[in-house]
């Protein structure tokens, strides 16, 4: 998937009194989400006075600002001429990003909605675990409840709708799929997206010094394992993650 046509973005745009929204693009792309998130690395390094905090969504980058430090034309004078610097849309994405290898197992009575997710991909079962298992998405951006992160993206055949109905609940670890990305819920929640998977992971830890266990720009990847090996990951306080930090 390639961004929007260039001249449309990037564009600044107020959002309230005291913030600023940097869109890349208006639809997720691989290019969009690595501008949004390199942006916000350069943001951060910047450290402009009167800039209090800076976010990511899916294509763009916030930032929140003291109106009563730094004005909002002066500080879009300094972002277009940050974004005048290099193609974002092409820069490295930032430092200190982690792999985490997350045990899952799919389908069974944990995640019933492997086989309905499969056929709307056009792919068998055991397709459809080798490629949910082996596809290394990255975390596009945190959202919904607190460390829940958003995950992409799929090969084109995973463009699946979702749901006209909403599932009434799924818990805690659940791997869910819809329009070629993954969510995995850090609560238990109603869902319009497909049920394929089950983890043992705890996302959200608020009693810990980081209490999000991934952060934008991390890479996942969801290997398969056995109804028996989830069950004896159920009392491992890590859920069984795995993670390295990228080189």
């Amino acid at each position: 998937m390639q961004p929007n046509t260039r001249p449309q973005f990037p564009r600044i745009d107020p959002v309230g009194l005291d913030g600023i929204l940097v869109r890349f693009a208006d639809t997720l792309s691989e290019p969009a989400n690595r501008a949004a998130l390199a942006f916000r690395a350069a943001l951060e390094r910047a450290g402009w006075d009167g800039v209090e905090e800076s976010a990511t969504s899916l294509v763009s980058t916030y930032l929140r600002f003291d109106p009563m430090h730094v004005d909002l034309s002066a500080l879009s004078g300094l972002i277009h001429s940050l974004l005048d610097e290099q193609d974002w849309y092409d820069a490295p994405l930032p430092d200190g990003r982690r792999l985490h290898r997350i045990p899952t197992v799919y389908g069974t009575d944990l995640a019933p909605q492997l086989d309905e997710a499969a056929q709307a991909a056009g792919q068998s079962r055991g397709q459809a675990i080798q490629i949910l298992s082996g596809t290394q998405v990255r975390v596009t951006t945190i959202g919904f409840a607190p460390g829940q992160p958003y995950l992409g993206t799929l090969p084109p055949e995973w463009d699946i709708p979702r749901q006209t109905a909403l599932t009434p609940q799924v818990p805690v670890g659940a791997l869910v799929v819809a329009i070629r990305q993954l969510v995995l819920f850090s609560v238990s929640t109603p869902t319009g997206w497909r049920h394929i998977g089950q983890t043992a992971a705890q996302l959200f830890q608020p009693s810990s010094e980081t209490p999000f266990l991934l952060r934008p720009g991390d890479e996942v990847l969801f290997p398969a394992i056995e109804r028996g090996a989830f069950e004896a990951l159920k009392s491992d306080p890590t859920g069984g993650i795995v993670s390295e930090v990228l080189t």
